[in-house]
């Protein structure tokens, strides 16, 4: 059995409505409706454990930051969640995160930078959305929308709607410099998978930097095995492969128990599939599921589907490290 890292990050705080941070709770009652006793999350003990738990009570109090709600909490989670994925890096076969409303994957792709200062990572984002608006783009200010752009040090200034005051300004860049260094990523080595809700700054900004983009048809007609097969060839030239699971990439048939559901998504065996093959390779070491809201859910069925998926990804984990000299991508 590989040593796989669990990070468990319970924020509501850059999302539209409030409940995400209850989504790992929510699969642990899925676990317990399959392994009897929590017994799969026994493994995750010690040092292959961390909690990282934000202010959540601060989602229903105003904010000053009209355009960045939240930057200065989440400032804070972003370093925890980078600590403790870096640590999980370092000292762990694999790590898996499992968070609540997305904004905090900046923080995680933090913590790969600070385990591999010296590597190129390669970054595949399975989601709805692409989640690079900026305090000067977005029409919401939800911090959940804006995680990529906090690891790329690009503002987009080709598309500034909003007029930022001082403070928030200062705030901006401070989230983006956590770990000391604001360009962690670069655009032009991300994958989006199942992308299709999105507005035009987030295009310009996408074909600016020639970003990949696998749509859900393309993926359903070549198969989940050989687009995974695809993305990895892609990304061949990297040293390493963060991987990040909106729920929200799901189809609406699946995913109603989420913030932001939108049609025209992959179906719970398609993301299975991928999320499989992905895991399998060496060149993935963390892999994170987002967005899980049981309050928005029916019966717990859109965690009972996550769970599965998230067993099926240490299950491959596992089989990679008992036969490492077989995956050698």
């Amino acid at each position: 059995m590989a040593k796989i890292k669990l990070v468990e990050v319970k924020s509501d705080l850059g999302g539209k409505k409030a409940g995400a941070s209850l989504g790992i709770d929510a699969i642990r009652i899925a676990s317990y409706k399959n392994q009897d006793n929590f017994g799969f999350f026994r493994r995750f003990e010690g040092e292959c454990y961390d909690k990282i738990e934000a202010d959540n009570q601060l989602f229903n109090r105003p904010d000053s930051h009209i355009y960045c709600k939240k930057i200065n909490e989440l400032t804070k989670i972003y370093e925890q969640t980078a600590a403790a994925v870096a640590h999980g890096l370092k000292n762990c076969d694999f790590t898996i995160v499992l968070a609540g409303d997305h904004s905090t994957a900046g923080g995680t792709i933090c913590g790969m930078r600070q385990a591999y200062p010296d590597k190129k990572i390669g970054v595949v984002w399975i989601d709805a959305h692409a989640d690079v608006h900026t305090p000067y783009s977005s029409d919401t200010g939800n911090m959940h929308g804006m995680p990529v752009a906090t690891v790329i040090d690009d503002d987009n200034t080709e598309c500034i709607f909003n007029e930022l005051d001082n403070e928030s300004i200062t705030l901006w860049e401070k989230i983006k410099n956590v770990g000391g260094i604001k360009k962690k990523v670069s655009l032009s080595d991300f994958v989006y998978v199942a992308l299709r809700d999105f507005e035009i700054a987030e295009t310009t900004i996408i074909n600016k930097y020639n970003t990949k983009v696998v749509r859900t048809i393309d993926l359903r007609l070549q198969g989940a095995n050989e687009t995974a097969h695809q993305i990895l060839k892609h990304l061949s030239y990297c040293d390493v492969i963060y991987v990040s699971f909106d729920v929200d990439a799901l189809d609406t048939t699946v995913s109603m128990g989420t913030g932001t559901p939108f049609e025209g998504g992959l179906f719970a065996y398609e993301a299975r599939q991928l999320l499989k093959i992905l895991a399998s390779f060496n060149k993935v070491k963390c892999i994170e599921i987002a967005e899980v809201n049981p309050t928005l859910d029916e019966d717990n069925k859109m965690a009972e589907v996550v769970f599965n998926i998230f067993s099926t990804i240490c299950r491959a984990v596992d089989l990679r490290f008992a036969h490492k000299n077989s995956f050698l991508i």
